[in-house]
């Protein structure tokens, strides 16, 4: 491995918690980095998003590693529900039955717009819709269905 040769990594952890040192050491180990040390960072990193799981990205240069967290449209719309963080031992199968607004709704589609296969916003907004379909939430109020509806109708 060069001096200056950059590795990315991408794991799936619980926010606001140190994973598991053996679900950790495969995929750091080769890289000669401390699983417990990669674990310390993404905590750290993740406190935001206690209580779901996020995807992080973990840059490797020199043997530092640099955390960034790629929240999914799921984790964006549970933190937009402002739900408190939940102990994912003790609950389970829980619906997000809350409700966000349009503004909240566009805010997320603009964020996942660059890693979404939608040429146009109003098919990253159908897409985020069916996620909110999906967890049990409203949008102002309205079933994601019947904006679903509404979008494709109007284009």
């Amino acid at each position: 491995m060069a001096t200056d040769d950059i590795k990315t990594l991408f794991v799936r952890v619980p926010g606001g918690e140190v994973p598991p040192v053996p679900a950790l050491a495969p995929k750091v180990g080769p890289l000669k980095l401390s699983p417990k040390s990669v674990g310390e960072d993404l905590a750290k990193a993740t406190k935001d998003w206690k209580g779901m799981r996020v995807t992080c990205k973990l840059l490797v240069v020199n043997r530092k590693v640099s955390v960034e967290v790629i929240p999914s449209a799921t984790a964006l719309l549970i933190k937009a529900l402002k739900e408190p963080p939940r102990d994912k031992k003790k609950e389970k199968d829980i619906q997000h039955d809350g409700d966000i607004t349009w503004a909240d709704l566009m805010a997320i589609a603009k964020q996942m717009q660059p890693r979404s296969l939608a040429k146009e916003m109003s098919g990253v907004v159908l897409e985020i819709l069916g996620t909110a379909r999906s967890i049990g939430c409203t949008i102002d109020g309205q079933d994601p269905e019947d904006w679903t509806e509404e979008i494709k109708e109007n284009g």
